[in-house]
């Protein structure tokens, strides 16, 4: 699924019939987004969807198999960017520096996975998640998906299974703090430069935080 941020993109490389799939997709994406800030995602009907966007209510669950599907789909692959990066991770590189260093350059493309979003729909929909219990209850298994899905490869690559599962929930608790100081500023007026003119600098102090360990982390003065 290609995000609607991605469509001029997408298409200049497709032929005419996934063109027009991909158009189709993104206008029931768009037009159920749109519906369900305005009347919230309980009280819009998968059949409310399908009439407003122009198809048949078989088409929307042909593109989008459940009606949660219609906000977390374009989203959903990005909770496993971490795993990602380590699995692709240079010869001899760390995990956190992988990790880091795709952060880094997510930051550089004001990447909208990461909160920086110059289009404000992109934080719209981040609004609707966090005002939907069920919704934010599929953010956070996905989230949980996405960790054991990085601890699973470390447990394999290194054969010790807790200290994967440590080293997976670390990292991604790092970038999920990012992410949400991104989202915090950004709601509180900043504008997305604004933000990133400094993200890269956190971005550093948080993985340094988790590359060094936290043996001296909040050490109690004496």
């Amino acid at each position: 699924m290609v995000p609607a941020e991605a469509t001029t993109t997408a298409t200049t490389t497709m032929g005419l019939r996934e063109r027009k799939k991909l158009q189709t997709e993104l206008r029931i994406y768009r037009t159920a987004v749109e519906l369900f800030l305005e009347k919230s995602f309980d009280a819009v009907s998968v059949q409310e969807i399908a009439d407003a966007a122009e198809v048949s209510k078989m088409t929307v669950f042909n593109y989008f198999g459940t009606k949660e599907d219609l906000v977390f789909r374009p989203i959903e692959d990005h909770f496993s960017d971490a795993a990602r990066a380590v699995r692709s991770r240079h010869p001899g590189e760390s995990a956190v520096a992988a990790v880091r260093r795709q952060f880094l350059q997510m930051i550089e493309t004001r990447d909208p996975s990461i909160g920086l979003h110059v289009e404000p729909f992109g934080r719209r929909i981040r609004k609707l998640v966090m005002e939907t219990p069920v919704l934010m209850e599929r953010a956070y298994l996905t989230s949980e998906k996405g960790a054991r899905e990085l601890a699973d490869l470390l447990a394999e690559e290194t054969g010790d299974t807790v200290l994967a599962l440590i080293a997976a929930a670390t990292l991604t608790a790092a970038r999920n703090a990012l992410v949400e100081d991104h989202h915090r500023r950004l709601d509180a007026g900043e504008s997305v430069e604004e933000v990133a003119a400094t993200a890269t600098e956190r971005a550093e102090r948080a993985f340094a935080l988790v590359e060094q360990g936290l043996g001296n982390y909040a050490r109690k003065a004496q």
